[in-house]
């Protein structure tokens, strides 16, 4: 297996992990405030982050994860903005691991989840 091919499992966990997390994002803004702005901003977000994914799938091993069971802090949620800040920031270190994977593969992607990551944190200040 090459460096590249090893590195595809992290990818593919992130690749998941950023769209997840800014869906959630995205579904509270829109059902829950109605910030339509916000929503509209998370959405095309979601969609700029859609990769073709056909490449890494064949990587994955969800059945052997060894961090897959949650931890207690995983299970903490107290209230929306609990819930909000998790996402966001889960969507932003996602987007970073994607940054700093692609830099092996390829810049173009690498430049796009860093744009990706930068404008998460515009969105976390305007919410």
């Amino acid at each position: 297996m090459s460096e590249n091919e090893r590195i595809y499992r992290v990818i593919d966990a992130n690749l998941n992990r950023l769209r997840e997390g800014l869906r959630v994002v995205e579904d509270i803004m829109r059902y829950v405030f109605d910030e339509a702005n916000l929503a509209y901003k998370i959405k095309n977000l979601r969609h700029k982050a859609k990769i073709s994914s056909k490449e890494y799938i064949k990587f994955r091993d969800a059945a052997n994860d060894v961090l897959k069971p949650s931890t207690k802090a995983e299970q903490a949620r107290t209230n929306l903005s609990d819930l909000t800040v998790a996402n966001l920031k889960r969507a932003q270190e996602s987007a970073r691991v994607l940054e700093e994977c692609f830099k092996l593969i390829d810049l173009q992607y690498s430049e796009l989840f860093k744009s990706i990551r930068y404008e998460l944190y515009e969105i976390e200040k305007q919410i």
